[in-house]
């Protein structure tokens, strides 16, 4: 029994029909929203285009409304909700607070790329093979995870 299963998992992992347990969803979820909120909050106060501080302020005001949805699932689940970021988006955090300028806008539109190409891949996962609750979050949040990709690509290089 115990084969069949790794065989299954395996299988599955291989195929790409993967989709995280709720309860790891959430929880990336979330501290995904907790970065893009912080992250946001500099992106406004220090970007050097106005496009970028809007971006920022978009961001921030987004991903706090994500976060409340998704916490509230999380409770209804019993899952902990995590206060803290992503370790990779403390680290960007990091980095960006040691730019300015362009160079400060080019690091913002090349990381929203690479996260948000990531988170939609993550949460279109989620939204075709997760748990009910965790599958209708991810459907309901794709929408403006997308916006903010086409939102950074088209940010100045």
């Amino acid at each position: 029994m115990v084969r069949k299963l790794v065989f299954a998992a395996a299988l599955l992992c291989s195929t790409g029909v993967y989709a995280a347990p709720a309860s790891h969803f959430l929880s990336d979820a979330i501290r995904g929203d907790n970065s893009e909120t912080r992250l946001g909050e500099l992106i406004a106060s220090r970007g050097h285009s106005a496009d970028v501080r809007r971006f920022g302020n978009t961001l921030a005001a987004d991903h706090s409304k994500a976060r409340v949805q998704a916490a509230s699932v999380a409770r209804q689940m019993g899952v902990p909700v995590p206060s803290a970021m992503m370790p990779e988006a403390r680290t960007e955090l990091y980095k960006l607070e040691r730019l300015d300028g362009e160079a400060f806008d080019r690091e913002v539109r090349r990381y929203m790329i690479q996260d948000h190409r990531k988170d939609i891949s993550n949460f279109s996962d989620q939204a075709r093979h997760g748990e009910r609750r965790t599958a209708a979050l991810a459907t309901a949040q794709l929408p403006t995870l997308k916006k903010h990709l086409r939102i950074a690509q088209s940010l100045p290089r």
